[in-house]
């Protein structure tokens, strides 16, 4: 089974669409773990709304977690984690899109390269979540060493096989950039994320999207180098720069 993990913040204009979009899934046997992380919006209001609509067998599959304090979207995915009883957990954020054979395709993959760790392709998203044609495309593997000058691994597309993965691995730290921090953390211990270069996955960018401030992502990114993983002054600007022109030449 399939714990698929998503953090709700303020989501009401996303979050059912991305029930119905994993109900859809054509690999059927999933759970669905919703976080709401004390959102302000109608977003928990509307997802109680959704359960009623399902049968008893649809409804049982799909969890409503809320959190009594905010603390951000690596501590709901952290707490997401704890309640999964799936052997594969994915990680969906409420406003991106997944394509319904996602999931199919990345346990045949995971499969077919007994892999531990796999992610994939993905393209660029309007503000309706409409594909705009820029595709994301992803290698074969990617180690750590080359992870570090490459944030190709996009969280809405990753699959974990917790078999071969222990949780402790797969929980967020709670710094910005969590999800590349996690990513690092799973490769430097060993593992090989290996990439479907096939897209599953819309990420829906609008143009005032936090991702789209670059001062931000370099900030976030160079404090992951230099304090997450120990780099020297002299490696993180190598690195940073590789990362850079990559950053850039994907979004052109």
């Amino acid at each position: 089974m399939v714990s698929i993990i998503v953090p709700v913040y303020n989501a009401g204009r996303y979050v059912v669409e991305a029930i119905q979009m994993v109900r859809a899934q054509t690999m059927g046997d999933w759970e669905l773990i919703l976080v709401d992380d004390c959102s302000s919006d109608d977003s928990v209001t509307l997802i109680k709304s959704d359960l009623l609509k399902m049968n008893d067998d649809e409804r049982d599959r799909i969890h409503l977690i809320c959190k009594l304090k905010n603390q951000g979207a690596a501590s709901a995915r952290n707490t997401g984690l704890d309640h999964a009883n799936g052997r594969y957990i994915a990680f969906l954020d409420a406003d991106d899109r997944w394509l319904p054979d996602k999931l199919e395709k990345e346990i045949a993959y995971m499969k077919e390269r007994s892999a531990a760790f796999v992610f994939t392709a993905y393209e660029f998203g309007d503000e309706m979540a409409k594909g705009t044609g820029k595709v994301v495309a992803v290698p074969q593997h990617l180690t750590y060493k080359q992870a570090l000058s490459r944030t190709v691994i996009f969280t809405s597309t990753v699959l974990i096989d917790r078999t071969k993965i222990d949780n402790e691995l797969i929980k967020m730290p709670l710094v910005a950039s969590e999800d590349t921090a996690t990513w690092w953390r799973i490769m430097r211990a060993g593992y090989v994320a290996h990439g479907l270069n096939e897209v599953t996955t819309i990420y829906r960018r609008p143009p005032n999207s936090l991702s789209a401030n670059k001062l931000t992502a370099m900030k976030r990114i160079w404090h992951l180098y230099r304090q997450e993983e120990g780099l020297s002054f002299v490696y993180s600007a190598y690195c940073f720069i590789m990362w850079a022109v990559r950053a850039t030449l994907r979004r052109l």
